[in-house]
This record gives C-alpha cells, sequence and structure tokens, in this order.
C-alpha cells in the first residue's frame, strides 16, 4: 500500500503544473524598462502637435518653419541611431540607454527655455539624437506599445498647460519632457547588461550569470549561451570565464551590406523589397500626418477653440493606445498577414471618408455637424486601424524575416526609410494642404494606402509560426503562391516546387 501511494503521489506531480521561475518576471521587468525609451519619441511626437499652436503664436512663426520644426526631428534621430550601434558595442546596451536619456533630458531642457526659432531647432537637434539612440536599443514590438503611451502623455500635457499663458505653456509642455528621460536613466541601471553583449566581449562568466536570472530553466540558458558562442565565433565546448574574440565585426558588416544590396539571392532580394516596402507604406500613408497635425485636421473639420481641439486630439491617442494593446492580443491569434491586410483596408476606407468629409467641410458655407462628426470619427477610425495592425506588424515583420545574418543591418535600412518618409510627410503636410486642400492631401494618403495594400497582398507571405529556414524558403519570387514551397539549391538559391 505504501508503494502504490508513493506511485500515486509520483504521478500527480507530474501533472501538477510547473511554477514560473521568479527570473521570468525579472526578464520581463527588464525588457519593460529597456521599451520606456520609446516614451521619449512618443511624448516628444505627442507634445509637439499641441504646443506648435502656441510656438507659432509666440514667435510669430510660418508654417513653413512650423512643418521643419515638427518634422526635423526624424531625420535627426537618425544620427543618434547611426551612432547607437557602435556607441552600444563600446560601453554596453545598459549605459547606451542612460545615455539615450541623459542626451534627450539636455535636449528637453533646452526646448523648455529656447527663446527663439534657431536655438529651438538646436535644441530639437540634441533631442532627436537622444530619440535616435532610444530607437535603435528597444526591443521591437514593445516599443511601439511604449511610443504609443509617450503619445497620449503628450497630447495630455498639452491639454493640461494649455491655460498658462502664452509665452510659459509650450514651454513647460516641452520642458517636462525631462521627467521621463530621468527615471529612465536612473531605472535602467537596476538592469542586468546584454548577454550578448557580454559574450562580444569575452566575458562568459558574466553572461552566464545574466542568462540563469532571466531564462526559464537552466537548459535554457544553456542553449541561448551556446546560439549567441555560435554567433560570436566561440567554441561551442569553451567554457572559460574569460576569453578573447576576433575583432572581424566590420568586415563582416561590409560583407552583409553586399550581400543585402549589391549581390543578393532572389529570397535576400524579395526580403528587403518586402522590408523596405512596409516601413515606406506604413509612413507614407499619411499616420504622422494624422498624429502630428491633429489639432490643425480638428480646426479644418470645424473645431474651433484650442480645448476643443486639445480634447479631441487626447481621444486620439487614447483610442491609439487601446488598439495596440488589442494588437497584442491578435498579433500571434490572426497571423501577420491577415491583420496587416484587414489593418491596410480600414485605412484606407478612413482616409478617403475622412477626405470626402473635410472637403464638404472646407466647401460649405455653413457649418455642416454631420461633416464635423464625420471628420472626427474617421480620424479615430484611421487610428485605430492603424494601431491594430500597420503600426505594430511593421516592426515584427520587418524584423523577424531576415536571416540572423543580416538582421541587424537588415533592420537599420528599415529604420532609416522609415524615419526619412516620416520626416518628409510631417515637413510638408501644411504646404501640401494649402496646395491641394486638406481633403485632397487625404484622398492623396488613401490613394497611397491602396498602393499599400496591393504591395502587401502580392509581396509579403505569411510569417507566422514559421522557422528561420522556412521564412526565407518563403520568399524568393514577387507574387504570391499559397501552395509554393522553397527549398534552397547547392548554390544557396531558392528553387520552387509547386
Amino acid at each position: 500500500m505504501a508503494e502504490g501511494k508513493t506511485a500515486s503521489q509520483k504521478s500527480l506531480e507530474d501533472f501538477d503544473p510547473q511554477m514560473k521561475p521568479q527570473s521570468n518576471k525579472f526578464a520581463f521587468a527588464c525588457a519593460i524598462l529597456a521599451s520606456m525609451t520609446s516614451i521619449l519619441l512618443g511624448y516628444d511626437i505627442g507634445v509637439m502637435s499641441g504646443a506648435v499652436i502656441y510656438i507659432k503664436r509666440d514667435l510669430k512663426l510660418s508654417d513653413v518653419q512650423i512643418e521643419i520644426l515638427v518634422g526635423i526631428i526624424n531625420l535627426f534621430s537618425l544620427i543618434g541611431s547611426c551612432l547607437a550601434g557602435r556607441t552600444s558595442d563600446w560601453i554596453g546596451r545598459r549605459y547606451t540607454i542612460v545615455l539615450a536619456g541623459a542626451i534627450f533630458f539636455v535636449g528637453a531642457i533646452l526646448m523648455g527655455f529656447s527663446p527663439n526659432f534657431p536655438f529651438l531647432m538646436f535644441a530639437r537637434f540634441i533631442a532627436g539624437i537622444g530619440i535616435g539612440y532610444a530607437l535603435m536599443i528597444a526591443p521591437v514590438y514593445t516599443a511601439e506599445v511604449f511610443i504609443n503611451g509617450g503619445i497620449l502623455l503628450g497630447y495630455i500635457s498639452n491639454f493640461g498647460f494649455s491655460k498658462l499663458p502664452l509665452e510659459v505653456g509650450w514651454r513647460v509642455m516641452l520642458g517636462i519632457g525631462a521627467i521621463p528621460s530621468v527615471i529612465l536613466a536612473v531605472g535602467v541601471l537596476a538592469m542586468p547588461e546584454s548577454p550578448r553583449w557580454l559574450v562580444m566581449k569575452g566575458r562568459l562568466g558574466d553572461a552566464t550569470k545574466v542568462l540563469n536570472k532571466t531564462s526559464d530553466s537552466e537548459q535554457e540558458a544553456q542553449l541561448r549561451l551556446m546560439e549567441i558562442k555560435a554567433a560570436a565565433g566561440i567554441p561551442e565546448n569553451c567554457n572559460d570565464d574569460v576569453v578573447s574574440i576576433n575583432r572581424t565585426n566590420e568586415r563582416e558588416g561590409t560583407t552583409v551590406w553586399k550581400e543585402l544590396f549589391l549581390y543578393p539571392t532572389l529570397a535576400v532580394r524579395h526580403i528587403v523589397i518586402a522590408a523596405l516596402g512596409i516601413h515606406f507604406f506604413q509612413q507614407a500613408s499619411g499616420i504622422d500626418a494624422v498624429v502630428l497635425y491633429s489639432p490643425t485636421i480638428f480646426r479644418k473639420a470645424g473645431l474651433e477653440s484650442d480645448t476643443e481641439q486639445l480634447l479631441a486630439t487626447v481621444a486620439v491617442g487614447l483610442v491609439k493606445t487601446v488598439f495596440i494593446l488589442v494588437a497584442t492580443f491578435l498579433l500571434d491569434r490572426v497571423g501577420r498577414r491577415p491583420l496587416l491586410l484587414s489593418s491596410v483596408g480600414g485605412m484606407v476606407i478612413s482616409l478617403l471618408t475622412l477626405a470626402v468629409s473635410l472637403t464638404v467641410v472646407d466647401h460649405s458655407h455653413v457649418r455642416q455637424m454631420w461633416a464635423v462628426g464625420l471628420s472626427i470619427a474617421t480620424v479615430l477610425s484611421y487610428v485605430a486601424t492603424f494601431s491594430i495592425g500597420a503600426g505594430p506588424i511593421t516592426w515584427v515583420y520587418s524584423s523577424e524575416i531576415f536571416p540572423l545574418r543580416l538582421r541587424a543591418q537588415g533592420a537599420s535600412a528599415g529604420v532609416v526609410v522609415n524615419r526619412v518618409t516620416s520626416g518628409i510627410i510631417s515637413m510638408t503636410f501644411l504646404s501640401l494642404s494649402d496646395k491641394i486642400s486638406i481633403g485632397g492631401a487625404f484622398f492623396l494618403f488613401g490613394g497611397i494606402a491602396a498602393c499599400g495594400w496591393i504591395f502587401f497582398y502580392t509581396m509579403l507571405p505569411e510569417t507566422q509560426g514559421k522557422t528561420l529556414e522556412e521564412m526565407e524558403g518563403s520568399f524568393g519570387k514577387f507574387w504570391r503562391k499559397s501552395n509554393t514551397k522553397g527549398t534552397n539549391n547547392d548554390n544557396g538559391e531558392i528553387q520552387f516546387a509547386n
């Protein structure tokens, strides 16, 4: 009986749910903290949308100066993004995040004390470099969540400080952005250093300690260590605490760029076009025009007071944040491709409807309340459909489709396309609206989004649940066949069999 009871107890224990180790919570907290760097970009985007109303009045700026002031930070951020990789290799990811926070802190303080337009542009340059650093070191998907959270905080800041005196209110809106950068810089010091950086520096013992602390099990930690060692060119059987590393990164980086753009295989060429294309259409469909110029759009739609415009803008930020959270539950359940196509389809409908309603308002001599209400509703539906698919999937998809050997450079190229396109849209929207009307601008964005839908349908295969090998095999032709499977021939090219 005793033996039977013991056997029964053991078998029941086997079926008990395994308790998740505490390291899971620690790893999750570290990922969240690293992602919070994206709040800096989000806050700057959100706060500028309302602050420019008062900056224009106080400093007597033209629409062209406002466009440059708002959009130029996207180009400035590329400088920080280019520097972030080497800085992270030099001092590690943790201190790079601290540096990003410190640079943005200086930029925010300078913006808050800007006496004129040239000084404000210089302050935007400093803040842009900090944002560029933050963009490159934040985790891919959670970064989008925190960007939206930062945008919402910026909108709330606009509304909250809008009643201050003209020369004070916009400076407080911009200067208060220094607070999250300080919190971030202090909090990140509690994070461990990146195990990948430790291995690249030859500190295998320290890397093992970090992996044991952030992995679900000792087996997982060992597996992750083996993968990082293989990428660093360290023999699998080398278990010394400290080893020397051959410095071949620059030569390998040059080879990767050639493989991406000069001598790509069919599969790699398709991957590059898909990754750069999804970044281009994400921004060219006008999302930053809506996010950055929401008060202007609402004024054109018929909301006359600053309070009404800023309150409606807060609603934009709230809807955008809620739907990015909804996307976190749908992304791995629905799949990338169906969610992206549904999202962009909704964006096309919203943009064209918004264009029609704004055109009606613009050409009406009396206030058309239905057109005003429809304009507000379609702005909200546009940011909702964007956030549920095109917003987060762009970053996830463009990162995961690249083979590991090409991923860092491929992702960097995507960031460049994304930020340059965003800069062009945000630095031309007001001028474009003056030339072809604000309704015409959104007809244009709707047409671009429709072209994006066609591009996504024909060029982007599903990647959910695929291994790296299967994923690379899904690319190689510029049209989609659902029953096509890819295999590698002896030359490393993709051959397709139906």
